[in-house]
């Protein structure tokens, strides 16, 4: 497979071959969905925890008797009607981790990767540097590809001048090739490759 190369001015400047194995792959929408399910479910904590009426401190007397003053039976004052009572079904620590092997992971994201480049939405650029840490740079590259919103940069290697430059723009983010996975890939609403990135995925995923 043939993608077109641009450089930061969105000018195509050459043809780079690549791996229809990463690129080309078939569309598989249910283990996408099954893998970014799963990445999300490990970013979370699960660390919420609220007391129940048997962890509530007081309560322990009856707060008047059963019968004979007109009002609701009542047995604490910690019990979950009352304020400052315990929670019914009180959240607690739990882990929300789902195990997804090598192989699914592996074929999610290159499925997605080629369904990137079927819609038309991965650029390849022949580079990305800056000469200094300025977002006012960044913005221009970004106007000058036409990178719209929820624009994702992925280079091959960390570059300070880069991150820092992109870290104030609201539709744009960059991450290193080794970093990408399915869940980027999918939010994003473009794209863009270095070449070096390229060839660092491929050899990676091959």
């Amino acid at each position: 497979m043939e993608l077109k190369v641009v450089n930061t001015k969105g000018e195509e400047v050459s043809v780079l071959i690549v791996s229809d194995a990463v690129f080309g792959a078939e569309y598989n929408e249910a283990l996408i969905h099954q893998v970014v399910v799963a990445q999300l479910a490990n970013k979370r904590q699960g660390t919420k925890s609220t007391l129940t009426r048997t962890e509530v401190r007081g309560g322990g007397i009856k707060p008047w008797r059963q019968k004979g003053t007109g009002r609701a039976r009542q047995g604490s004052i910690r019990a979950p009607q009352w304020k400052h009572g315990g929670i019914v079904f009180a959240p607690k620590p739990r882990d929300f981790s789902k195990k997804i092997n090598k192989r699914m992971k592996t074929q999610a994201f290159v499925s997605a990767l080629s369904q990137k480049v079927r819609q038309n939405e991965i650029v390849v650029l022949e580079s990305l540097e800056l000469a200094e840490a300025k977002t006012r740079l960044m913005a221009e590259i970004c106007n000058k590809l036409d990178a719209g919103k929820k624009a994702l940069f992925v280079i091959a290697d960390a570059n300070e001048n880069v991150v820092r430059a992109t870290r104030n723009l609201a539709d744009a983010a960059v991450c290193t090739a080794e970093l990408l996975n399915v869940t980027d890939v999918v939010r994003c609403n473009k794209l863009f490759l270095t070449v070096d990135a390229v060839k660092k995925i491929e050899e990676v995923e091959a």
